[in-house]
């Protein structure tokens, strides 16, 4: 990574105003997952050690409507957990456009944490507003950046900003990049990329950047239907984009074998739990009206003896419709066979959203090497894309 970092910046006596991905999953006004909070204490306590004059953290949460407070969307309860975390007072500022809050912040003793209102609650966050960033400046000397979730978009508080003062990479971000950058660019071979989730147009770039760098490239979930469909399998109710069966058949014609199919599937008769189920081979038609919702048993045995061959796997999406349990089991058992690989010395990288929330759920998350917190941006990481906030950073 030749981005410049906290362990590359004198932060004594400094404003730090930190990005962090603070976008937690909220319940009745309570955190349910505290991943991305946890995630980021490294960085946190490795500033404190440097002993600024004050942290201040920005970050989004939700979605609410462009430059519209939202109290649902509020971060005020991240303040409580991240106390809770540091044992330390978190001052929580209402509206940093208030230059009245930007003065209470500045004065506040050495060695404070700040933490700012949801910076998508402030018209032009989403537009990269210069203005708005300018207004967000007001609370630092230096910019740190360990949004890597956030990394991707080009917004106000994770760009703009990043020109108005020293920019540098936090502890996350570098774990990040690092990883993820190191998976592509001098792997340590072979190099096998699983790719599920729903769409195969969302994953386009993904799985032709990953045919030229990977040795393999194993395909499930729902997008392997629209190439089951590609090569002229009838596939029932099965969810198929027909706008890309012509992209599939590409994509399976320049392969030259490295894109793998699943060899069975489990189908079923309903999108719903208690539907009836049952496995077919995937050179079978699917009867009309039966959907295909998981990879089957013998898939599952064929992609372990591939992956038993890796030294490197990077994981973006999941094998079914993993939220419901009869359609888990192909998804969970890629997470065992990752996790006893990672024993074994094998490099498992898990790119982000679906298949880091499912390697969770079947809590296998400490059994990884590296769980990546931002599925849009590593998605785009693995597209070879350059990622905005991070070009914003100032180099070595």
């Amino acid at each position: 990574m030749n981005k410049k970092t906290i362990r590359d910046i004198d932060l004594s006596g400094k404003r730090v105003l930190v990005r962090v991905d603070f976008n937690v999953p909220l319940e009745n006004g309570s955190i349910t997952d505290e991943t991305r909070i946890t995630a980021a204490l490294p960085t946190l306590r490795a500033i404190l050690d440097q002993q600024p004059q004050s942290i201040v953290l920005m970050s989004h949460l939700g979605r609410p409507k462009d430059g519209v407070p939202d109290p649902k969307y509020s971060l005020r309860p991240v303040a409580a957990a991240l106390e809770a975390h540091l044992s330390r007072p978190v001052t929580f500022i209402e509206n940093p456009l208030d230059e009245a809050a930007v003065a209470a912040a500045n004065a506040l003793p050495s060695g404070s944490l700040v933490l700012l209102e949801n910076t998508r609650f402030y018209v032009g966050e989403t537009q990269n507003s210069p203005e708005l960033a300018a207004q967000f400046a007001k609370f630092g000397d230096v910019y740190v950046n360990d949004a890597f979730g956030s990394a991707h978009r080009a917004h106000s508080s994770t760009e703009a900003v990043a020109k108005l003062m020293p920019a540098v990479a936090g502890l996350l971000m570098e774990k990040e990049l690092t990883y993820l950058a190191s998976a592509l660019d001098a792997p340590v071979r072979p190099l096998i990329a699983i790719l599920g989730g729903a769409k195969v147009s969302d994953k386009i770039k993904v799985i032709e950047a990953l045919l030229a760098k990977a040795d393999k490239v194993i395909i499930g979930g729902g997008m392997a239907n629209t190439f089951f469909r590609a090569q002229g399998r009838a596939t029932g109710a099965s969810l198929v984009e027909e706008n890309a069966l012509e992209t599939a058949r590409d994509l399976l014609a320049k392969s030259g074998g490295k894109l793998i199919l699943p060899i069975d599937c489990v189908i079923a008769d309903a999108f719903k739990e208690d539907a009836n189920t049952q496995i077919i081979r995937a050179d079978q038609d699917t009867p009309d009206g039966w959907q295909i919702l998981d990879i089957g048993p013998a898939t599952v045995d064929h992609y372990a003896a591939l992956l038993n061959e890796a030294k490197t796997v990077v994981w973006n999406g999941p094998m079914g419709v993993f939220e419901m349990q009869p359609f888990a089991k192909g998804t969970n058992a890629i997470a065992q066979i990752l996790a006893a690989l990672t024993e074994k010395g094998v490099i498992t990288i898990i790119g982000g959203g679906d298949s880091a929330a499912a390697v969770q759920q079947a809590e296998l998350g400490e059994r990884m090497t590296h769980i990546s917190t931002g599925g849009g941006a590593s998605l785009e990481l693995l597209e070879g894309r350059a990622l905005p906030g991070v070009v914003a950073l100032n180099d070595k």
